[in-house]
């Protein structure tokens, strides 16, 4: 037993959680980072096993590339002559096996429950690794209700079929007899008998922790163990609905398929699991909507004019047209009017004191962004004078806050001038510049404001007062009906739609609510005050409707089978949303070619790069079909097929094609990994507090160049060895840019930085419509983009010395398209490719939401 203040490498022992036969827990100080872990301590037999030690750092590594929030995070692990020693996040909570002392749970719960389960299963069998011990001793419940998958100690990784393990992460308990390949009663068939069990032996044990959350007790007990394994083997468990009350039949379905006999009567993955169970969730809940399904594409996220948006299916489409749709469970009629008809996109609406004028901004086919007034009932809307403006809040007064000419940062982080209108129209007095979003106060006496200061984001509430700030960004503030709170999105990534919804006080009291989403845009105040309402998606893609009371735990109020954005609520209780089909594709053209090649992959194929030789495309899918923490794939540009490397934002291809720089997204900060594009294995590259961003290879392959923010610091570029090392910066704060071939100038706001230090110089002939987007591969010139109002580009080549321009790719897109973000070019000029964004969005007053 270790004593508190021992040392067990960088971490200090501060107190013992448990024991059991692989080893002993403690609660520990990281010193260095300053944060609480727990620290397993492992048995001796282990410790001076090679093979054992081998395996598992083996499998400890595969477990920490998971980086799943529904699996137990594993921070490092490490071996000294006395110790060896894993070191894991620290838990509060309880086990599921705890909380099922007392009872089955609430239908409700566990249909929660079983969905994360689901989602963490789902990614440790992408990564081939089945978890083989799925029981409701390794399965945690932390006090905001995150589903944690612990023990993944009997874990088989992809490799020779039948090895055993030594991972063993935080459960407190020990393993008793039985549990060598498994625990008696929660083993598949196939384990019983000693089979080669894959992915489908976890669906099995789920099954059976699934039956034991909704009835309270186990599915299959005998008197003995070979009892137990016989009632596995020939039994069925008695059926749910007679021994656990009143269970929806497709859930009993879901729990009886999960325990097929034979693995191939099973849900063929985790994944098609958890979609099944997507489709109850809204339904299990008293207030929620009645139309609930399987998710699907998302809004994606670095992506600035398309909002929380995926195909609507025809069955929607139906309910979003007008027809009522009655709340099973609440008995409440819930009736959608539709108060738009054209095809484009929807930025931003809110809804007026009268509770009938809507007030939105749109981008209808080719058009560029206008303001507009609306009411229900109207299929006509008026044209405001107010151009290239979004509506951020309406005082009860009537007086409009509008955003005026956002300029893009990077992604959805996107700002402009905060000024006050009049909806019968006149001249629009500025008020603030760099305003991301605003929110009038409830007097009308001013606003709350997300504000970019210094290349940070702040939120000051009122506005002068500076209440908040972060090296990510925030959006969508609201104020509470009171005056005393705003809730706000909390981004952890600039520019990245992932984030966390908050709530803090004028006196900079801060409040999470629990849940870390995928996406999150959108948030309102119920008309009462005690409520947050905001969309996002939870799991999965598809943004839906949820509402939790300030530090509450959220509850599902509408799911579709598509996404929702929410605009805004009534002081009635209307609801006003938008539902959005949008797609992110991938087109362009090689040299010589006279139309247009799509390389698109999935629903939202982005980050496109090319390389040298114009044969390869990196891109990054972020949708749906990416998974949650993003997939990178490589695709040659003869149209073959997508080939997936793993997960992360892919950002650079090595000179060589052998390497692909990715960021990790997960755990925050994200670090740098390198995937091989053939054989080898994955190398993560850094190990630092650095929030990374978009990365470059030298011409030598021998290192990168990158722009990072220290915490608490405005970004710059570093250079990093690729063989190791620490990040060396190169630039000033605040000065990112792509560096040039021969590694010696950033572009930056018009002017070139010497990475070597010295006085940047101005780029002679650029022009204040150019974005700089890549260097010629003699680093002698610069490929700026233009971006018209009409959408598409025009692609330039500048020379550095002189200033002259030519005009090399004049990009024409359909209308209703616009070219995205991101744009790829050989160092040759000669080869391009873009990403394209498409959208058709409608807006919806909704009554009887609840």
């Amino acid at each position: 037993m270790l004593s508190p203040g021992f040392r067990v490498g960088s971490y200090e022992i501060v107190a013992p959680l448990g024991a059991g036969g692989m080893g002993e827990v403690y609660r520990a100080r990281d010193v260095k980072l300053n944060r609480e872990v727990a620290v397993k301590v492992l048995p001796e037999r282990l410790r001076v096993d090679e093979a054992s030690l081998a395996r598992f750092e083996r499998e400890a590594q595969a477990v920490a590339a998971l980086s799943h929030p529904n699996i137990l995070s594993i921070h490092d692990f490490g071996a000294t002559s006395d110790l060896a020693y894993a070191v894991t996040e620290l838990l509060e909570g309880e086990t599921l096996r705890a909380r099922l002392d007392h009872g089955a749970l609430p239908q409700r719960k566990a249909i929660e429950y079983a969905l994360q389960i689901s989602h963490g299963l789902a990614a440790a069998h992408q990564k081939g690794i089945v978890h083989r011990d799925l029981k409701p001793e390794n399965i945690f419940i932390t006090q905001d209700g995150r589903v944690k998958i612990l023990d993944f100690g009997l874990a088989k990784i992809a490799g020779p079929q039948g090895e055993a393990s030594s991972l063993q992460t935080q459960s407190g308990l020990g393993t008793s007899p039985g549990t060598v390949m498994g625990t008696v009663g929660y083993m598949s068939p196939e384990q019983v008998r000693g089979q080669v069990v894959d992915h489908r032996t976890d669906v099995f044990s789920f099954g059976v922790v699934l039956y034991e959350m909704l009835t309270g007790r186990r599915a299959f007990h005998g008197d003995s163990q070979v009892e137990t394994m016989n009632a596995i083997l020939k039994e069925d468990p008695p059926e749910i609905s007679v021994s656990g009350g009143a269970v929806m039949p497709a859930l009993d379905r879901i729990a009886r398929r999960c325990l097929e006999k034979s693995p191939a009567e099973r849900f063929h993955s985790a994944h098609d699991l958890g979609l099944a169970l997507e489709t109850l969730s809204g339904a299990s809940h008293s207030s929620g909507a009645t139309l609930t399904a399987a998710a699907a594409p998302s809004p994606r996220r670095l992506i600035p004019w398309v909002l929380c948006g995926a195909a609507i299916a025809v069955a929607a489409a139906a309910y979003f047209a007008g027809r009522h749709a009655g709340a099973p469970e609440a008995g409440v009629p819930v009736d959608y009017a539709r108060l738009t008809y054209r095809y484009g996109r929807i930025n931003s609406a809110r809804l007026a004191g009268d509770g009938k004028t809507v007030v939105y901004s749109a981008e209808w086919g080719s058009e560029p962004n206008r303001l507009f007034s609306t009411q229900a009932g109207s299929p006509d809307s008026l044209t405001l004078a107010y151009p290239n403006a979004d509506i951020a809040s309406v005082s009860s007064s009537g007086e409009l806050a509008l955003i005026l000419n956002r300029r893009i940062l990077v992604g959805y982080a996107r700002v402009g001038t905060l000024a006050r209108a009049s909806l019968t129209g006149g001249a629009a007095r500025a008020v603030l510049e760099d305003v991301q979003d605003a929110d009038w106060l409830p007097d009308g006496s001013g606003f709350a404001a997300i504000r970019y200061v210094d290349k940070r984001y702040r939120l000051e509430f009122p506005a002068g007062k500076p209440v908040y700030d972060t090296a990510g960004y925030i959006s969508d503030v609201r104020v509470s009906p009171d005056g005393a709170l705003a809730a706000f999105v909390d981004h952890p990534i600039l520019g990245d739609d992932r984030g966390s919804i908050a709530v803090i006080d004028r006196n900079g009291k801060r409040t999470g609510i629990p849940g870390d989403y995928s996406s999150a845009q959108g948030i309102a105040w119920a008309a009462s005050g005690k409520e947050i309402w905001f969309t996002a998606a939870d799991r999965g893609n598809a943004c839906g409707l949820f509402a939790a009371t300030v530090g509450g735990t959220p509850r599902v109020v509408l799911r579709v089978p598509g996404s929702v954005h929410l605009g805004d609520i009534g002081r009635d209780g209307k609801v006003l949303l938008w539902q959005a089909g949008a797609r992110s594709g991938i087109v362009g053209r090689l040299a010589g070619d006279a139309t247009d090649r799509d390389l698109s992959w999935f629903d939202w194929s982005t980050v496109p790069r090319l390389s040298s030789d114009g044969k390869t495309l990196l891109l990054t899918e972020e949708g749906d079909g990416g998974g949650a923490d993003y997939s990178v794939f490589v695709r040659g540009t003869d149209g073959g097929p997508a080939v997936r490397l793993g997960s992360g934002l892919g950002v650079a291809l090595s000179p060589d094609g052998k390497w692909v720089l990715t960021v990790r997204l997960n755990p925050n900060p994200g670090q740098y990994v390198l995937l091989p594009t053939g054989a080898g294995e994955s190398k993560v590259l850094t190990h630092d507090d650095l929030a990374h961003g978009l990365g470059w290879f030298s011409a030598d392959g021998t290192h990168i160049v990158f722009s990072a923010s220290a915490p608490g610091r405005p970004p710059r570029m570093y250079r990093q060895d690729l063989v190791g090392g620490t990040a060396e910066p190169r630039t000033p704060e605040n000065v990112t840019g792509p560096p040039s071939p021969d590694g010696t100038l950033v572009p930056f706001e018009g002017k070139l930085y010497p990475t070597g230090g010295g006085e940047p110089r101005p780029i002679p002939g650029l022009e204040p419509a150019d974005q700089v987007e890549a260097w010629s591969g003699d680093s002698k010139s610069l490929f700026v983009r233009q971006l018209p109002d009409a959408g598409g580009a025009k692609i330039f080549r500048l020379d550095i010395a002189t200033g002259r321009r030519a005009l090399l790719h004049d990009i024409r897109v359909t209308p209703g398209t616009r070219s995205g973000v991101w744009l790829t070019i050989t160092p040759d000029g000669a080869s391009y490719f873009y990403s394209y964004l498409t959208s058709q969005a409608d807006l919806f007053l909704v009554t009887g939401l609840r």
